[in-house]
């Protein structure tokens, strides 16, 4: 029963830093869909399959279908957070993009990112702490991109590490054949959204 209790938190906590993540690489005012995208997209990020092997609409073709599960999913956060305005009814948000709201996201963001964006952005030598960093990065036009760097940082590395964890496992013969027909997959994906 415990564990059932610590899993859920954990899974709670995990689906709203997903949400002020997303709300950090989003405009001012957005649609549902364009939030769930962002928020599927996430461990995407940095992962060089995306660039080259898969289906560049992976990610639509994972919400479009699946829009009443993300409402469900993340509906309670939404309406809970004190920071976006949503307008249920029109499938539209607005978040708070000032300084002072980015700052308040980005505080709430995993330690791991926050660290990661600190990294980024503190030049050698200067060795500031992180909340002096996130509160440059919150006065940043760019605060969406530096956030899309961190988070890249992070993904990338596992990514070429589960890569290459398949290409010793399946054997480089069938590794092959998989990227090549991933690469046709990718081709074909191209081909409808160019015509």
């Amino acid at each position: 029963m415990n564990e059932n209790v610590a899993l859920r938190s954990a899974l709670d906590k995990n689906l709203k830093s997903a949400v002020t993540t997303a709300f950090l690489m989003l405009p001012e005012s957005f649609s549902e869909e364009d939030l769930f995208i962002e928020i599927a997209g996430l461990s995407y990020s940095g992962d060089f399959r995306m660039v080259v092997g898969e289906d560049k609409t992976k990610v639509l073709n994972i919400v479009k279908p699946n829009i009443a599960h993300f409402r469900e999913l993340y509906g309670n956060i939404l309406q809970e957070n004190p920071q976006v305005v949503y307008k249920i009814q029109q499938g539209r948000l607005e978040i708070d993009k000032s300084p002072e709201g980015q700052f308040t996201q980005l505080m709430t963001l995993p330690k791991t990112l926050q660290q990661q964006i600190n990294h980024i952005m503190d030049p050698p030598g200067k060795n500031r702490d992180v909340e002096e960093t996130l509160l440059q990065v919150a006065h940043d036009p760019d605060c969406g991109e530096v956030v899309r760097l961190g988070l890249s940082a992070i993904v990338r590395p596992s990514s070429m590490k589960q890569s290459t964890k398949g290409i010793f496992t399946a054997g480089v013969k069938k590794s092959v054949v998989y990227s090549s027909l991933k690469l046709h997959k990718m081709w074909k994906g191209w081909l409808r959204k160019t015509s």
